[in-house]
C-alpha cells in the first residue's frame, strides 16, 4: 500500500473497501460460512487482523492473500479474538533479512528497518480465518 495515502487521499480511499481486505477462495469461504464483504479475523502467531473478506473463484483453495500492509489508522474495529484493536501497522508475516545483505557496509548492504536496507523476505504463515460477528465495535 501507499501507507499514509490510503487515509489522506480520497482517491486512494475510493480504491479500497474502506479498510483492510483479505482475499480467499469461494470454496474456503463456504467452509467457514463467509460471504463477500463479511468481517473476518485472521489469527496467527504474530497477532490478529480484522478485515473484510473478498471472496473470489480466482483464489486457490487453502490460500488467502492480504495484499497490503495498510496503515491501521482507518476502519480498525476491536478484534473479538483478543479484545484489542484488531490490527498492526505491518502484515501478519515476519520479515526475514537475507544474511548476505548485512555485509560490506555499502548502502544496499547495510541493515535498516522497514526495507530501507537489505531486501526482506516475506514468508507464508499458517493462519486461521474465522468469520466474526458482523456487529462492529470501535471502542
Amino acid at each position: 500500500s501507499i501507507h499514509s495515502e490510503y487515509q489522506d487521499n480520497l482517491f486512494m480511499l475510493s480504491l479500497s473497501r474502506g479498510g483492510q481486505t483479505i482475499w480467499m477462495s469461494d470454496k474456503d469461504a463456504a467452509k467457514v460460512g463467509v460471504e463477500d464483504n463479511d468481517w473476518i479475523e485472521a489469527v496467527n502467531r504474530n497477532g490478529v487482523v480484522v478485515a473484510r473478506a473478498i471472496v473470489s473463484h480466482r483464489m486457490p483453495e487453502g490460500t488467502v492473500y492480504m495484499h497490503h500492509a495498510q496503515d491501521r489508522l482507518i476502519d480498525v474495529p476491536i478484534a473479538e479474538t483478543s479484545g484489542k484493536r484488531g490490527g498492526i501497522h505491518n502484515s501478519l508475516t515476519r520479515i526475514l533479512v537475507k544474511p548476505s545483505h548485512l555485509i560490506g557496509g555499502y548502502a544496499q548492504m547495510s541493515f535498516a528497518f522497514n526495507y530501507l536496507g537489505p531486501t526482506g523476505n516475506q514468508r507464508d504463515e499458517v493462519t486461521v480465518i474465522r468469520k466474526r460477528s458482523q456487529e462492529v465495535r470501535y471502542s
